[in-house]
């Protein structure tokens, strides 16, 4: 998988993919990650990436012009599967959408700043607008790093063991049951027998009861059918 992020810093890009198994990932192979600079697109002096909204208002907007020559760039040299916007009006992310994406080949992934972009852009360029929930940052950077890492983890190979990413939360849209490790007992807390028993069959079946009573009880909208 190859993601292509367009940013207007992107220095706030470089310590996600340098560390853990984002890093562990691109080393093998998995997945490419490349960061184009916004400003290198723009042929003035000041490397104007920004302007004035027409109608007057607070708040600079992203033009179309270098936006435009960073994915066409891009375009004439592979085919995108997706042109992503990170946004706080977009889709909201969830593991749903990180398991499609997941399967993607060429994904672009455009990070907003100052009031947005040019409508024309959104209108015209992008496939896919996605949010990471309702709150505001002060750019799309660290949204698309939470994207990518969401992403990134589900691709076969990635994870030590493949299973793990299938007993997430959201997976089958319930939580995660609780886990334990060792010691078996610590301060007088106890980790539950069942767990301990080896009986795997019972304890599959306890991590599937637990997983439903802890979504009914934290987060009973994800119980549709209820």
């Amino acid at each position: 998988m190859r993601i292509d992020i367009i940013t207007v810093v992107p220095d706030i890009l470089t310590s996600p993919f340098d560390v853990s198994i984002l890093k562990r990932a691109i080393e093998k192979g998995l997945v490419e990650i490349h960061l184009h600079n916004l400003r290198d697109y723009v042929t003035d002096n000041y490397q104007q990436i920004d302007d004035y909204q027409f109608g007057g208002g607070a708040g600079m907007v992203m033009m179309i012009e270098p936006i435009d020559k960073c994915i066409s760039a891009l375009k004439a040299e592979r085919n995108y599967d997706e042109v992503i916007y990170m946004t706080p009006d977009g889709g909201t992310l969830n593991q749903k959408m990180a398991n499609t994406l997941s399967l993607k080949e060429n994904v672009i992934i455009l990070c907003g700043h100052y009031k947005g972009v040019d409508q024309r852009v959104r209108d015209h360029f992008i496939t896919k607008e996605i949010s990471i929930g309702d709150y505001v940052l002060s750019g799309g950077e660290l949204a698309a790093a939470v994207l990518c890492d969401a992403v990134i983890r589900l691709i076969p190979g990635v994870l030590g063991n493949e299973t793990s990413a299938l007993t997430d939360s959201f997976q089958d849209d319930l939580l995660a049951p609780p886990v334990y490790t060792r010691p078996a007992e610590y301060n007088g807390w106890k980790v539950p027998e069942i767990l301990t028993s080896g009986n795997f069959p019972k304890i599959e079946t306890w991590r599937e009861d637990q997983s439903y009573l802890r979504t009914r009880k934290l987060r009973p909208d994800l119980l549709k059918d209820e």
